[in-house]
């Protein structure tokens, strides 16, 4: 069984605060300056003016013309949903969590540890996290999801709903509309094309075959049919973090030069840190926080991954330009390391010639061992590259496809898709294309 855990309006609550009465009027999250007008996410009192997260300013507006934007903060948001996941690790559980306000984990392997019962564990869970949060459990992680949008935080009769069974989870899904889709990053665009068809449940959607569906949406139109049907992959829970940030104040007029010379100090102190123990850096986020009220965050992964601080700063300071506003502070927070720093580039050219050189069989092992040399600066850059692409957009960002059975008929079970390898020599002719 997983369980899922969802605080509604969790950017919003994090960024008032201290001013949670607004939350009784319309409000919502201001845009992030330099980027497309849409609002962020809202309160109830807004909602019922017909005003949604993702909507153009001037269209909220027209509808609520009492809306309070305020400027979001990121940071907070960030620091008090790594403060929940480490209430949810103490109590046992390994939580998975993409997107703030929403994580997931098994609850089988914590039953002996707070009872014996699915209730103990989810009475655990919301001591632990406060009774505002909602809850539910179902044998897959959408299913779970969905039972904690239904469930209530308050009051015993409308307490944590529970999904026993995977033919009580498709009957559970049945009735729920296909937007709920919208939850998966991959699946966003699916659900306004389904209803448009006049297919606007998860029962609907999977009722329908396979193959028509791989025919007109593809592999998301089967990730969809799956998760209709109450299946989805196993967790993959967060990796215990290492906090290393450095932070550092500035003066109120700070601009150009300066900025980078703050820039130039943070990556200095940072990679000065004992906890780096020697390692590169593979990626790291840029934040602030603005003198007119709010933070602003920016990601960046390395292409190589580096410890020198020139490299660092150059990758760092074309970011400093996205500052929506003067910044009150400056902090560089390490997301993950690379391998130990201690490559050093070839001093010659691979075409240059050694010193004191023989001809003869002296130049074909020259040709030879420059060859060898070449082949491993590919597999060495093409691994970093790898790493790169894995860092920033998941571990299914590199795949290779392996031939399963070139002569049959049915295309699916010609080839596969299979996580590029990285150890190892990633140049060998194993049946990748």
């Amino acid at each position: 069984m997983v369980a899922g855990v969802l605080i509604p309006r969790f950017a919003l609550l994090s960024t008032l605060r201290d001013r949670e009465t607004l939350l009784s009027e319309p409000v919502a999250l201001a845009p992030v300056a330099g980027r497309s007008p849409l609002l962020g996410e809202v309160s109830a009192p807004a909602e019922a003016f017909g005003v949604a997260a993702g909507m153009r300013v001037g269209e909220a507006l027209a509808r609520c013309p009492e809306l309070r934007l305020v400027p979001s903060d990121p940071e907070a948001a960030r620091a008090r949903w790594n403060d929940m996941l480490e209430r949810l690790e103490g109590v046992g559980a390994s939580p998975e969590s993409d997107r703030a306000g929403e994580a997931f984990f098994a609850c089988d392997g914590l039953r002996g540890i707070h009872g014996g019962r699915l209730e103990d564990v989810l009475a655990a869970t919301r001591r632990a996290l406060g009774r505002s949060i909602r809850l539910g459990a179902a044998p897959s992680r959408f299913c779970a999801y969905a039972a904690a949008l239904q469930a209530r935080p308050r009051g015993r009769s409308r307490g944590d709903l529970i999904v026993p069974t995977d033919s009580r989870a498709r009957t559970f899904l049945a009735p729920l509309p296909v937007a709920l889709l919208r939850s998966r990053l991959e699946l966003a665009e699916l659900p306004d094309l389904l209803e448009r068809l006049g297919i606007g449940t998860l029962g609907r959607l999977a009722s329908l075959p396979a193959h028509a569906l791989s025919e007109r949406f593809g592999h998301p139109g089967l990730r969809a049919r799956e998760l209709a049907l109450g299946r989805d992959t196993p967790l993959d829970p967060r990796r215990p973090v290492e906090p290393v940030v450095e932070r550092l104040g500035l003066p109120e007029a700070i601009s150009g030069q300066q900025l980078e010379r703050a820039l130039e100090l943070l990556i200095a102190r940072l990679l000065a840190r004992p906890e780096r123990r020697g390692r590169s850096l593979r990626s790291l986020t840029l934040s602030a926080r603005l003198a007119e009220g709010g933070t602003w965050r920016s990601h960046v992964t390395l292409r190589q991954a580096s410890a020198q601080a020139a490299r660092i700063r150059v990758a760092l300071g074309a970011r400093l330009t996205e500052l929506p506003a003067p910044a009150e502070s400056l902090g560089i927070e390490v997301e993950a390391f690379g391998p130990p720093a201690r490559e050093q580039e070839s001093l010659l050219e691979d075409g240059r010639p050694g010193v004191g050189s023989r001809e003869g069989s002296g130049a074909a092992s020259r040709d030879g061992s420059r060859a060898i040399a070449r082949t491993a600066s590919r597999e060495h850059r093409l691994r970093e590259a790898i790493h790169q692409a894995r860092q920033a957009a998941g571990e299914c960002a590199a795949l290779r496809v392996l031939e399963l059975d070139p002569g049959s008929r049915v295309p699916e079970r010609r080839a596969a898709l299979a996580p590029y390898p990285t150890e190892g020599r990633t140049g060998s002719n194993d049946g990748q294309r």
